[in-house]
């Protein structure tokens, strides 16, 4: 009875550090730009198309865009190559038919179709891609001034500033589970 005991509880701990280590990675997921459409020229009378794609869908960190095509191209540009269909100094380009582009930082990203005249009738997509983990905000003090405008877009404080010691989700996990089986083998 008792070493089944210690194997229902090795089995139960091994599944839960499995299931905190690869959350992450189970996270992930691939979207198709333009869902059964794909990657297409919208037309002129249908030009906030992939805008109206970009806003139903929450893109994080890790996730990837699929896009498929036919006789056409996907740029990676900057902001002002999205605004103004400029594909002179891209920052990748793609003509495979099928490219996957993987999401590894968060912030605005700008895609656009390699035909000027494409891009200009909508075929363009900006996403705002999120964090899994958002940056942790500490309230300021009691009686602190309040932040300047200019201070606001300051860089965020270096990790343990505060005197806080980070400790990961696995690690608690691991303790939590390392003393319930030296707790579980002294019992009598």
């Amino acid at each position: 009875m008792e070493k089944a005991k210690m194997a229902s509880l090795f089995s139960t701990a091994f599944f839960f550090i499995l299931a905190v280590t690869n959350s992450t990675a189970l996270a992930s997921k691939e979207f198709k730009v333009g869902d059964s459409e794909g990657w297409r020229d919208p037309g002129a009378n249908d030009t906030a198309f992939y805008g109206s794609w970009a806003a139903r869908n929450r893109l994080v960190v890790g996730d990837s865009l699929l896009f498929e095509y036919r006789n056409d191209s996907v740029l990676v540009v900057d902001k002002f190559g999205y605004y103004h269909c400029n594909s002179s100094k891209p920052i990748s380009v793609f003509n495979d038919g099928k490219t996957v582009i993987k999401l590894d930082k968060p912030g605005a990203h700008y895609f656009v179709s390699g035909d000027p005249d494409h891009c200009k009738n909508g075929q363009r997509l900006a996403v705002d891609v999120i964090s899994l983990h958002p940056p942790i905000r500490r309230s300021p003090p009691s009686g602190a001034a309040p932040l300047q405008p200019h201070l606001m877009d300051a860089p965020a404080p270096a990790p343990n500033s505060g005197g806080s010691i980070p400790v990961a989700v696995s690690t608690v996990a691991m303790a939590v589970i390392v003393t319930m089986v030296v707790v579980g083998s002294c019992a009598p």
